[in-house]
């Protein structure tokens, strides 16, 4: 573990980048992982330093490649400023440092105009090319739910493993095969996207994405910005859908298999939240969190009536 993120660390790794006069240090909120701090310099200029604690160096890489795809072909997102040594990232006590432009505004909204501009963004971004920094597999996905079902951990829920063993039977049964492929993002809650006056101004965190069924991630971005106080909201579906077509229409195949890519969102995330909070890094504040996401499965909501 890396100690403590000070301002000698950021002046470091500011003079890495060319750049001195670290005037402010505030924490940022966002991410389970790691740490991002917003820089203030004295000439106003502003960046967030990252310390990728919970990723290694070469991960690390590939997600800043990621990044710079996406930003090469018009996807809004943000690349870590180039150092002077020609790099995209330092390391030192054996964690990556990053310095990102910091792009003003929050949290994307749950309003229709927000949620219009998602599905335009991830529709965009599903249709450009592949690239090898990419996985073929979902990091929460069947892997994670192997690794959770063969924990030989003490504290193990043993109704939630029963949940998970039969959702992942099922799952493997009916998963559909043969969609359009395409570059996802993976993990979309409004702490991974920013967002001003209904516009996506920048795509973040992109460390579970990867190249899978197009669909997917308008499932998953249902799953982060869609409910409200337990219940699907029927509005928000519309307007993601409609963004998302507004740039490529879903094939009936596709429609029909939202169901399935939806429950595999869901339980992705409940999988991971339980891996998180209860196996790896047991935290009693956060340990029901994963119980939102089962709530969810059990309740019935028509993915088609926004295609009609």
């Amino acid at each position: 573990m890396v100690s403590e993120v000070g301002p000698d660390k950021a002046s470091w790794l500011l003079e890495q980048a060319g750049l001195q006069g670290l005037e402010s240090m505030t924490p940022l909120d966002g991410g389970w992982d790691n740490e991002n701090f917003l820089l203030r310099l004295i000439d106003g200029y502003e960046v967030v330093l990252k310390a990728w604690i919970a990723n290694d160096v070469g991960e690390v890489a590939r997600v800043v490649r990621r990044h710079i795809h996406l930003d090469s072909h018009g996807i809004p997102t943000t690349v870590p400023l180039r150092l002077l040594n020609g790099d995209f990232c330092a390391e030192r006590e054996g964690v990556a440092w990053t310095l990102i432009p910091y792009v003003s505004g929050g949290m994307l909204g749950k309003d229709e105009a927000s949620l219009k501009s998602l599905g335009v963004a991830l529709s965009r971004m599903s249709l450009i090319p592949a690239a090898d920094c990419f996985p073929r597999e979902y990091r929460m996905g069947f892997s994670l739910f192997d690794k959770v079902l063969k924990s030989k951990s003490e504290n193990v829920d043993r109704d939630f493993i029963e949940v998970l063993s039969s959702e992942v039977s099922k799952l493997k049964r009916v998963f559909p095969e043969n969609l359009p492929l395409g570059v996802l993002h993976g993990d979309l809650f409004p702490d991974n996207v920013i967002g001003c006056d209904g516009e996506v101004l920048a795509i973040l965190d992109l460390e579970e994405a990867w190249i899978g069924p197009r669909a997917f991630d308008l499932a998953m971005a249902f799953v982060g910005f869609g409910w409200e106080d337990g219940k699907p909201v029927e509005k928000r579906w519309g307007a993601l859908v409609d963004g998302y077509q507004s740039i490529s229409k879903l094939s009936q195949e596709e429609i029909s298999a939202l169901p399935i890519l939806y429950r595999f969102a869901t339980l992705s995330i409940a999988c991971w939240r339980y891996w998180k909070h209860n196996l790896t890094a047991p935290d009693v504040s956060l340990s029901g969190r994963y119980v939102e996401m089962l709530e969810r499965l059990c309740v019935e909501f028509d993915f088609s009536e926004a295609f009609e």
